[in-house]
């Protein structure tokens, strides 16, 4: 089908977002036919570079908005999906920052008295015990034990728990942490954690590029519905 090559997409995929109201009700022919034009491709084109930049679940609700309600409307919801990706990049700003410090900060000859409970580091962090109890089970954190087998969260955990805690806050991924904290426990050094910041201003970026993409093929979509208004 020409407009699926057209749109980067497969066949099926077209049918499934004609039916899921992502695309234009598609006119037939008298044998069943689906009659797809240039408002089809371009609101795959939209849907595709929407769902990379913010995920197909909040991008399905802003090409509905685009093919059937009020252009104030869709304009609304693009600028909120442009102000939570606004919204990451100042939180990875933080990260950098916060993140350069905390991996900088000595944590040699600590004395046992330095260690903190769950419960001490849980308050300074200001999550729950339950949130640093998950972190260890996917081997983000790995704390001492007392011999009455508590955790004893010595100054270079606790400064592990600090950077754990700002990646999580720029919207690092925990899949992506447990490879990079173990790593970083073995080299104690800031390239590791900066590596994955600059990975994740990276994918930051690729999906700012891809909002824009979605934001001129919807364009396009407005611009061929007014005109058939007038």
């Amino acid at each position: 089908m020409d407009v699926a090559r057209r749109a980067g997409c497969s066949v099926q995929q077209i049918r499934v977002l004609e039916n899921a109201g992502v695309l234009p009700p598609a006119a037939r022919t008298a044998s069943g036919y689906r009659v797809l034009g240039p408002d089809h491709v371009e609101a795959a084109i939209a849907y595709r570079a929407l769902a990379a930049a913010v995920g197909p679940v909040e991008a399905k609700p802003i090409m509905r908005a685009a093919l059937g309600s009020p252009a104030a409307t869709l304009v609304a919801l693009v600028d909120s999906a442009h102000a939570r990706l606004h919204a990451e990049r100042e939180g990875l700003r933080s990260a950098k920052r916060a993140a350069a410090e905390i991996t900088r900060e000595p944590v040699g000859d600590a004395r046992p008295s330095d260690a903190m409970s769950v419960g001490e580091l849980a308050d300074a962090l200001g999550v729950r015990s339950s949130t640093l109890r998950h972190w260890e089970a996917e081997g983000l954190l790995a704390p001492e034990r007392t011999k009455g087998r508590r955790r004893a969260y010595a100054p270079a955990d606790v400064r592990d728990a600090r950077v754990v805690d700002q990646l999580r806050r720029a919207g690092y991924r925990i899949g992506a942490l447990r490879d990079l904290m173990p790593r970083l426990r073995r080299r104690r050094g800031w390239d590791g954690v900066a590596g994955a910041l600059r990975a994740r201003e990276a994918d930051l970026d690729a999906r700012s590029r891809r909002l824009l993409e979605a934001a001129a093929a919807l364009h396009t979509l407005l611009e061929r519905s007014s005109a058939r208004a007038r």
